[in-house]
């Protein structure tokens, strides 16, 4: 259920403008293969339905760039605010979350409508160079949203006993990668962000950290490795894990990651026979640091990982940040082993989200969008299967609550030298 392009004032002369229709056309292509009913599922609270996703992004747009920069823009539709807009609390009231699913009006064709009349509207805008940084927000905030829904409506086919496939795509044949280690001789590392370009507020500002002397694994464990890991009894003993995560898997039963079953596990393309030599997807926080305690290593932190991936004092993978197997559109999310650091899955590490130094939230609405979640998470690194091209860098802070595990989390070991 894609629509054409618009006919509109947005050229591609203009790199931004021609980034915004990529960008809008991307998420409207993922929601292609499904269903009015699909895209309206919701099948858990910490997931929201793919039209939601469609929809909440452009009451960003409409929001925050057509109701506060064009003094003529009126709402498409008063109502739909609150039903769309997903945690800002300085605008107001908003529906429940778990709600969502709830919300079987709009259609998804209204909501494609609404696309259009929204990209039509902002053409004028991207003619005003004070308003580049947060339309670059909003490219990036509908990047993130592609990802989750990706994932989000991963989860609600999983509830499907049926096996339901989005695409109908022949899985690639998974490479594991030679197995090493990039050493770091330790010392002075600066993290955070120091380009020129796009970065969220979370991620500076760029800081001195003290390392000491360590190694980070070339490659992510594989599914092979997390089977050695459960035949040796790695979710029945104890004193690998720690006590809330023992907790954890206790009282929902846990018994390997999710969307496993014997022999097989659960993809966007349905049920596949598991491809030992793939990186490992879809674990929490608390299964990788029993792992890593089972294979006598641990998590590296996120000033680790950093200082790896920029090539500070240390052995440098060569990568490409904008690469690696990374969503294009082209073909449905699935981890493969990609060389280097970004891609396939996203890599917890063992540091807590919380501010740098000198860190403030922006003013204004904007400033809610990562500050006020400091507590309580855990930081992740790199990219993931279903994170598009372009939208992965060294300094990028994504987080979760140590028991999530239903977007491509997986595991990158370190050990201390």
């Amino acid at each position: 259920m894609t629509r054409a392009q618009p006919e509109s004032r947005l050229t591609t002369g203009h790199s931004l403008a021609a980034r915004y229709l990529a960008v809008r056309g991307l998420s409207e292509a993922l929601v292609a293969p499904l269903s009015e009913a699909d895209a309206t599922l919701q099948s858990m609270e910490d997931a929201s339905p793919a039209k939601w996703h469609l929809a909440h992004t452009t009451w960003f747009w409409e929001t925050f760039l057509l109701r506060d920069h064009r003094e003529d823009y009126r709402l498409y539709d008063e109502s739909w605010p609150f039903v769309f807009n997903s945690y800002y609390e300085t605008e107001g009231e908003r529906i429940a979350r778990f709600s969502r699913g709830m919300l079987s009006r709009p259609t998804l064709a209204e909501i494609l409508e609404w696309r259009a009349h929204v990209d039509e509207a902002m053409a004028p805008l991207f003619a005003r160079d004070d308003l580049a940084p947060l339309i670059e927000l909003g490219l990036s905030h509908e990047q993130q949203h592609q990802e989750l829904l990706l994932t989000d409506i991963k989860h609600a086919l999983f509830q499907n006993p049926l096996g339901v496939a989005m695409w109908d795509t022949a899985p690639e044949t998974a490479g594991a990668g030679e197995e090493g280690w990039y050493s770091h001789p330790g010392g002075i590392a600066r993290i955070g962000h120091q380009a020129s370009g796009f970065a969220f507020d979370n991620e500076g500002p760029a800081h001195r950290v003290l390392l000491e002397p360590f190694a980070l694994a070339s490659r992510l464990i594989t599914n092979r490795e997390w089977d050695a890991f459960i035949a040796d009894g790695g979710y029945d003993t104890a004193t690998l894990w720690l006590s809330d995560g023992w907790a954890w898997v206790r009282e929902n039963t846990i018994r390997a990651p999710l969307y496993w079953r014997e022999g097989e596990h659960f993809t966007h393309i349905g049920w596949q026979d598991r491809d030992p030599d793939a990186p490992v997807a879809h674990i929490s926080y608390y299964e990788a640091d029993a792992f890593a305690t089972w294979a006598g290593n641990r998590l590296p932190t996120e000033f680790e990982w950093e200082a790896i991936a920029r090539g500070q004092e240390g052995e440098a993978p060569a990568h490409d940040p904008h690469g690696g197997n990374q969503l294009d559109g082209a073909a449905p999310p699935l981890p493969r082993g990609s060389e280097g650091l970004f891609g396939d899955c996203w890599q917890f590490t063992r540091s807590a989200y919380l501010p740098y130094p000198r860190f403030r939230p922006a003013a204004g609405a904007v400033g809610e969008y990562n500050g006020k979640f400091m507590s309580g998470q855990f930081v992740l690194k790199g990219a993931s299967c279903a994170t598009p091209r372009g939208h992965s860098r060294p300094s990028y802070r994504n987080f979760f609550y140590p028991h999530q595990r239903w977007q491509f989390t997986g595991l990158r070991l370190a050990k201390d030298l």
